[in-house]
């Protein structure tokens, strides 16, 4: 029996900074390009589009498209926004038409739209750290901090999706920086982002050197938004990507280590599992697709439209 070729599908990872557009239909089955994101999204939509239609696989054009963006959205298809990049502090995207965008281009497809940190657990559950399991957080600590999750084998929506990052937690003492969220201030995106970071200290979380308290502090307030997860969701997993957990002098090794020490310290030995004690080091993890997390759950995405698209045998 000749099984056929998975079918191609397009992928667009929309980032605040970039935007990675893919065709093909896993981690070893890429073709990808990149623009920046921008001020001016209709341009930016219109590059990404273009390059997916131009896109062939033999004789073939993509079958389906998903999407995977940066925030908030609305991702209630019964809402008269649907599809909109809602309440953003970035310039020019807040209500946005993304899915609309992309489905005037690609009429006659299905169209797919989660998160950016929702699409990248998506690639991690079905290729990556998540493969075999039915709960995980997927987080991203990069110029901002974001975070999807899956729960018994689906990704988390409710009310409107996961916004971890907005996470309030308790302030260390002497702590005084006000931090930059436009919205809450100090919450963890905004005391320790890799934006944060910088307006802290006045350059790049890449060039701190290992022994920089920078460190400390991003290890304990990560701690401490892993132990309201953990005792909130109890994933099976904790995977963390993004630019900050391989930065600096102290790199990916010293990040995950302190880490999984400051979050064994803030559980209290409360949650008694091994995966907490002796397992640690396979419970918080780096991504196993590295940067490609985010545009392979898109792909993941798209193929799961297609799949909801067509009658079953």
């Amino acid at each position: 029996m000749i099984t056929a070729a998975p079918l191609p599908v397009g992928a667009i990872e929309a980032g605040g900074t970039k935007f990675v557009c893919a065709v093909g239909s896993g981690p070893d089955d890429l073709v990808r390009t990149e623009f920046s994101a921008g001020d001016d999204p209709q341009q930016v939509l219109s590059l990404a589009t273009g390059w997916l239609q131009a896109q062939r696989v033999g004789r073939r054009r993509v079958a389906a498209i998903g999407v995977g963006c940066f925030g908030p959205l609305d991702l209630n298809p019964r809402s008269p926004t649907y599809g909109h990049i809602t309440s953003t502090p970035k310039p020019g995207w807040s209500m946005f038409d993304v899915v609309g965008t992309v489905r005037r281009a690609f009429a006659d497809i299905p169209v797919a739209l989660d998160t950016d940190v929702n699409a990248a657990a998506m690639g991690e559950w079905r290729w990556g750290q998540g493969m075999g399991l039915s709960d995980l957080v997927y987080l991203t600590i990069g110029t901002g901090i974001g975070g999807g999750a899956i729960v018994g084998g689906r990704l988390v929506h409710g009310l409107v999706h996961p916004e971890m990052g907005h996470m309030l937690l308790p302030r260390l003492p002497g702590d005084t920086f006000k931090g930059i969220c436009p919205f809450h201030g100090d919450c963890w995106e905004g005391l320790c982002s890799g934006s944060a970071l910088e307006a802290r200290y006045g350059q790049p979380a890449s060039s701190l050197p290992k022994d920089h308290e920078a460190w400390s502090l991003e290890a304990h307030y990560s701690a401490l938004a892993l132990a309201n997860l953990v005792l909130t969701l109890s994933p099976q997993r904790v995977i963390i990507g993004g630019s900050v957990r391989k930065a600096g002098g102290l790199g990916s090794e010293g990040f995950f280590e302190l880490v999984r020490d400051r979050l064994k310290a803030a559980l209290g030995g409360y949650v008694v599992s091994p995966a907490l004690d002796s397992g640690i080091d396979s419970y918080i993890v780096p991504p196993r697709l590295g940067d490609d997390a985010g545009v392979c759950g898109a792909i993941a995405l798209a193929q799961d439209a297609l799949a909801a698209s067509c009658p079953a045998e």
